[in-house]
């Protein structure tokens, strides 16, 4: 019998490893099954554009797919039993999904941080549906004609481009950014200082050292009892993974990602991989890799050369494990390349 690779989620990560599996192993040998949501392969770093209004052509996974012998499955996982080797998943057929070995690449979500009223009433760029609501809603704010307030909450990666990219595509919205510390902390100081000047560039308000305690329709309220008009909440102020993984036995951190060894292996369960966001990996630096895009292609890699490896019998090859650093756009004429090495 084939053995039966079965990879949960197609976005960077769970897209990277299923296609090299299928190049590198025989399919007169392995049977590779992709299940995902969603019938299209979803550029989530560039969701923010979409939200903006601009049009970003969507990849069918069927075509991404097409020629190499994987099945796709349109489905939504519902739960992973790894001691009965399957998973749970909803759609028109329904049922499990038997495995030999398991790659879970589920990613993550926009986290609310358990902010009274994000769920409710606050927008998000996680995911395409959610970027195309924020955009619909950025759309009646500009037919209004009365400069809209726009709130996004968060200032790492994706709030600076969420934020640089509204003030950019809609001059005619007021945009404002939210930092729970100094704007762009993390960066260097040449980082921070050519962010200011962006900011200041595109008319962009920055409140710095603010912590947002509730989300409401038209207003959001700051732990200094200041309340901020808001007539679109933007919050991209942390993410988290789905919560399946924990529900299944597997070991898990507290927040829910997979607790793998230096080749992606759970260190619970030998037969189940993780990759991107859903994986909690140690990095060549001794520490955890970030929830990123550039995560998700070293982890990947690493996840695909220990399952080749181990099926073939052939020495398992070492990634590097490494964050190389941070691109961050601002707008469509600006940004910031930022090396990890210096």
């Amino acid at each position: 019998m084939k053995h039966r690779i079965v990879v949960l989620g197609a976005g960077y990560a769970g897209a990277y490893v299923a296609g090299n599996l299928a190049r590198r192993l025989s399919p007169a040998d392995t049977e590779i099954t992709v299940v995902n949501a969603e019938p299209d392969f979803v550029e989530r770093l560039r969701l923010h554009q979409l939200a903006a209004g601009q049009d970003l052509e969507a990849q069918r996974l069927a075509d991404v797919f097409a020629g190499t012998g994987i099945r796709l499955r349109l489905a939504r996982v519902t739960a992973v039993d790894p001691e009965r080797q399957v998973v749970a998943v909803t759609d028109a057929d329904g049922g499990e999904l038997g495995y030999d070995t398991l790659v879970c690449a589920l990613g993550s979500h926009v986290a609310d941080c358990g902010v009274p009223g994000v769920a409710e009433h606050a927008f998000h760029v996680t995911a395409r549906p959610a970027a195309l609501r924020l955009r619909e809603r950025l759309d009646s704010l500009d037919r209004r004609g009365e400069g809209g307030r726009v709130l996004v909450v968060g200032d790492g990666l994706t709030g600076i481009e969420t934020a640089t990219e509204f003030a950019e595509s809609r001059p005619g919205l007021s945009v404002a950014l939210i930092a729970r510390g100094e704007l762009g902390a993390r960066l260097s100081a040449g980082a921070r200082s050519h962010l200011r000047q962006a900011c200041d560039r595109l008319g962009i308000t920055v409140l710095e050292h603010t912590s947002v305690e509730a989300v409401e329709a038209t207003r959001v309220l700051c732990a200094d009892g200041t309340a901020l008009a808001s007539d679109a909440t933007v919050w991209t102020a942390g993410f988290a993974v789905t919560p399946i993984t924990a529900a299944s036995g597997l070991e898990v951190t507290e927040n829910g990602q997979i607790v793998v060894d230096g080749t992606m292996r759970s260190v619970s369960h030998p037969n189940v991989y993780a990759a991107g966001d859903s994986a909690y990996a140690i990095g060549d630096n001794g520490r955890p890799l970030p929830m990123s895009c550039a995560s998700a292609g070293s982890t990947g890699r690493q996840a695909t050369d220990a399952i080749v490896g181990r099926l073939t019998g052939r020495k398992i090859a070492k990634s590097r494990l490494d964050y190389p650093g941070n691109h961050i756009s601002l707008g469509r004429r600006d940004g910031i390349l930022l090396s990890a090495y210096g």
